[in-house]
């Protein structure tokens, strides 16, 4: 049986995105680091919410096309955010990842400060490389 933990899969290097910068800040910061999502995240570096590529694209559009005002990361932001700890197994997430969940999510310590963002590809990477040692070792 598998014993890694979120910890072992996660990607410490995200976008570090704050609720009063404009969204195509946001967007240019998503895009760098090749996220499709990324953590909101206060002063101190605690969670307070995600944006998508999805919210970023709808508010790009707008401003490009039709000129409207810029919106703020807290304007769109989703703030009833589904998170998850390091500690936690890994293939328990996978099977959130599964069902109707999101597929991307942040990682907070007890302080819920981000740590991390874990994703199915990071959670996939570490499996195949699991597969790799076992066969590896066969």
């Amino acid at each position: 049986m598998l014993s890694a933990t979120i910890a072992d899969c996660m990607s410490t290097d995200f976008a570090l995105i704050r609720e009063d910068m404009p969204v195509a800040e946001a967007s240019s910061k998503l895009i760098r680091k090749a996220l499709i999502g990324g953590p909101v995240t206060d002063e101190m570096g605690r969670l307070v919410g995600w944006i998508s590529e999805q919210e970023c694209l709808q508010v790009t559009i707008q401003v490009v096309y039709h000129n409207q005002r810029v919106a703020t990361v807290k304007d769109v932001m989703r703030s009833d955010v589904l998170s998850v700890k390091p500690n936690q197994h890994a293939l328990d997430v996978a099977q959130q990842m599964l069902q109707q969940k999101p597929k991307s999510y942040p990682v907070i310590d007890e302080n819920r400060k981000v740590v991390g963002v874990v994703t199915r590809r990071h959670i996939l990477k570490m499996l195949d490389d699991k597969l790799g040692e076992i066969k590896g070792g066969a």
